[in-house]
């Protein structure tokens, strides 16, 4: 976010925003539930991005392995704990409405975060849904363990369900909010905004906060050197309400409300977050990398401090499967739930 846009004759350059009518194959959600209220707020988010993007929806649940004592379970026990946890599922799914082609239901035994990344990889998931704490963690600060190895290594694409949200039957998307940041990493998160904005008749809100140069001082800045440090931040104000303009009238164009803000702050990742509860945003659909494109970390810093400090529903594009779970596999049907492998910064 906070590197300055290339410009050519003067003017910003932003990628073509792909016109996203025509419909897609298929693609496949995965949604991580427990049998607890942040189950069934998972299950209504991930319902309703499958719905809107009509894709298949599996809603997932972990029978876990391991026991208080180490001991392996027993096996007349573990039989009854599997058959009665398949009988939950089955129930939850039909409580959804949707035909069993749309909407099926899992049940898998191991680890946790070893089981659903494993389980994404192995089907070619395209988004997974998870809820930031499970039924014991609710109200922890942090992230849950579970949450945090499957966001540093599952592959696709990823939705982070706040547990604070409201527990709503139906989700709507009214306010959805993308960050930009010139690159067309970012930009990429902006085709999928509006295929669900076109779907719920909402609002895409592009955003990019510019941030205050910092300057090497050794003593009281000097006036020119702050004379040059506000020339520089008008400079990138001007150039970023340019490039989301273009941008604006190209998401506009395809008949999405849209607006857009050039916002200025210091800590850009806090900036962004502030912004996104000012907004009262609904959605924030965003590339798990930006800019810098350190494809060595699961995600850029950025995305890294919206993941911690959730308030809202997050939906990271991830432009490739997690290092640690690469694997060659067909390439994924649904348009605009993941990058080209080689998109350039």
């Amino acid at each position: 976010m906070s590197s300055p846009f290339a410009e050519k004759d003067g003017h910003s350059v932003p990628a073509e925003v792909p016109d996203v009518k025509s419909s897609a194959a298929p693609c496949r959600i995965a949604a991580c539930i427990d049998t607890s209220a942040m189950g069934r707020k998972v299950i209504a988010h991930a319902a309703a991005i499958a719905k809107a993007l009509g894709a298949k929806l599996t809603l997932m649940r972990v029978l876990e392995t391991r026991s208080a004592g180490g001991m392996p379970p027993d096996p007349v026990e573990w039989e009854i704990r599997r058959r009665e946890a398949w009988e939950a599922m089955e129930r939850i799914v039909a409580e959804q409405g949707y035909s069993a082609q749309r909407v099926k239901a899992q049940v898998v035994e191991g680890q946790p975060a070893e089981q659903i990344s494993l389980w994404v990889r192995d089907h070619d998931v395209d988004l997974t849904v998870l809820c930031t704490h499970g039924e014991d963690h609710a109200t922890t600060a942090d992230l849950g363990q579970t949450v945090r190895s499957v966001l540093d290594h599952a592959a696709g694409s990823l939705l982070l369900v706040p547990h604070s949200v409201a527990d709503a039957g139906v989700v709507t998307y009214r306010r959805i909010l993308v960050p930009l940041d010139g690159s067309s990493r970012a930009e990429s998160a902006v085709p999928l905004a509006v295929r669900l904005a076109r779907a719920q008749q909402g609002e895409v809100v592009l955003v990019h906060v510019v941030p205050i140069p910092e300057l090497t001082e050794v003593g009281p800045p000097e006036a020119e050197a702050l004379e040059l440090r506000d020339l520089l931040v008008r400079r990138n104000e001007r150039v970023a309400q340019e490039y989301l303009d273009r941008i604006r009238g190209q998401v506009a164009g395809q008949g999405i409300a849209v607006r857009s803000l050039v916002l200025r702050g210091g800590d850009v990742r806090r900036r962004l977050a502030r912004s996104i509860v000012d907004e009262a945003a609904d959605l924030v659909v965003l590339s798990s990398h930006g800019r810098s494109g350190h494809t060595d970390v699961p995600h850029g810093s950025i995305a890294a401090y919206q993941i911690a400090h959730p308030t809202t529903p997050l939906l990271i594009v991830r432009h490739q499967p997690a290092e640690s779970q690469r694997h060659t596999v067909p390439a994924p049907t649904c348009t605009g739930l993941r990058l080209p492998d080689q998109a350039s910064p």
